[in-house]
């Protein structure tokens, strides 16, 4: 990272010249703008502006009606983007170049609400309150291709070859082949303030899974959403596609962004209780039954879109069922650590797609809940927890999950009746633009049989 100072330092020096300014939209990705970095350091570093559509838009840059914070009618202007000095860093694989992340506020200096950035701190400060601080870590999976992205694009993303030609978890010699992106991946991004553990080979051909070490909860999603940007773009400069789509083929395991949990107290984990069972603190397990109750009310957060539900499958160690284990990768939480000072949730709804923000804002939500209710922990589901039919479903579609997402009391109460109003809205839009589109399958499926 870098004070404001040395930026300033390193502008007159020369060796800085752009400072790339952004916020993260709805879909978690980096939006702004290239500064010249003289520029910002005289005056920019105060605030700059940005059109109002950019947080309510689809992936396609779309203009969807049914926000209510924006649309044609009301002539789409302004937000302000205050830059964060705190989040000064350096863009490695970029030169001359640092970045900066943005809070999003109206022109009255208030925090838009429905900005991705503006949901968790808002739950930061509610745990805050109770006297808790969020300690997280997210892992993200992704797969490398052959082909870069405009080949791909101009084959009709039906040459997906993947950069390797087997299953490669934890394989050295196929990601030894892979290092040319890689170790570029790791290096720039620790390069860049970003505390990178390692790099592994997942469980399908080109699959990649990059590790992060544990933040507090703001600090946890502005490294994941870095590190997603960076890996495109390194991959890019190495003549490849990276992809985060969570399910590239009906036939190959998807992708997920596990989320690991605790919450701490004066310096120590407050989950852990040396005294208790699997040394679960009563205050875990009333966290962890309140992951468990609002689980539905929360997946759209961790699948937002109509391909993240198709990841959803038996046997590919993404979870259907709802429930809680002692180190069981078949469930949809999973208790890691027990017994010692390291115990921690993961939540293993998680795809690749989701926005970092969103998804620990939701968690945090729900587990303070469960909290607030004294919730009680059910004990841990054993064994195959695909065979458990008593247990209670994921939602299976973007469709339900929309449905659970429209009705959560507990959302609204959390995040406000205008955020999940505008979220329940980005849902709706991407199942009607699903909706109205023909797909490949039907046309091979139909077209000479029906």
């Amino acid at each position: 990272m870098l004070s404001f100072d040395a930026l300033k330092s390193a502008v007159a020096e020369g060796s800085v010249d752009t400072v790339l300014a952004c916020l993260v939209d709805m879909q978690g990705r980096l939006m702004g703008k290239r500064f010249l970095a003289q520029h910002f350091v005289d005056s920019a570093y105060d605030e700059t502006h940005c059109c109002n559509y950019l947080l309510a838009t689809d992936l396609e840059m779309a203009t969807p009606e049914g926000f209510a914070s924006t649309s044609w009618s009301s002539g789409y202007g302004d937000y302000v983007m205050k830059p964060d000095l705190s989040t000064i860093r350096p863009v490695p694989w970029l030169e001359g170049t640092v970045m900066v992340i943005c809070d999003v506020l109206d022109h009255h200096n208030n925090p838009v609400s429905h900005s991705p950035r503006a949901i968790l701190q808002k739950q930061i400060a509610r745990l805050e309150a109770l006297g808790y601080s969020a300690m997280m870590a997210t892992e993200l999976e992704f797969f490398l291709f052959e082909k870069s992205f405009d080949e791909i694009a101009k084959s009709g993303f039906r040459d997906l070859t993947p950069i390797s030609a087997y299953n490669e978890d934890y394989h050295i010699f196929q990601t030894t082949k892979e290092e040319h992106v890689m170790r570029p991946i790791r290096n720039h991004l620790y390069a860049a303030g970003i505390p990178i553990e390692n790099t592994k080979g997942e469980a399908e051909a080109g699959q990649e899974e990059l590790n992060i070490k544990y933040a507090p909860a703001l600090e946890c999603a502005e490294n994941h959403t870095i590190a997603k940007h960076a890996v495109k773009e390194i991959a890019w400069q190495q003549g490849h596609a990276a992809s985060f789509l969570p399910k590239i083929s009906h036939n190959k395991v998807g992708s997920s962004s596990h989320v690991h949990q605790s919450l701490w107290m004066d310096g120590k984990n407050a989950f852990f209780d040396p005294d208790a069972e699997l040394g679960m603190s009563d205050m875990m397990r009333s966290y962890m039954a309140g992951l468990l109750k609002y689980a539905p009310d929360m997946t759209y957060f961790l699948a937002p879109y109509i391909n993240s539900y198709k990841r959803f499958q038996k046997g590919t160690f993404a979870p259907t069922r709802s429930v809680w284990s002692v180190d069981n990768r078949t469930a949809g939480f999973r208790l890691c650590g027990a017994g010692t000072k390291g115990v921690r949730v993961e939540c293993r709804i998680g795809g690749s797609d989701l926005n970092p923000y969103l998804a620990l804002a939701s968690q945090l939500a729900a587990g303070i809940k469960g909290i607030e209710e004294g919730l009680t922990l059910a004990p841990p589901a054993k064994g195959d927890t695909y065979e458990n039919s008593d247990a209670p479903e994921i939602p299976q579609t973007l469709r339900d999950a929309t449905g659970t997402l429209e009705k959560s009391k507990m959302l609204r109460e959390a995040f406000g009746d205008d955020v999940v109003d505008h979220y329940t809205r980005a849902a709706t839009w991407e199942q009607e633009e699903f909706d109205r589109i023909v797909t490949d399958y039907e046309i091979a499926r139909g077209f000479e049989r029906a």
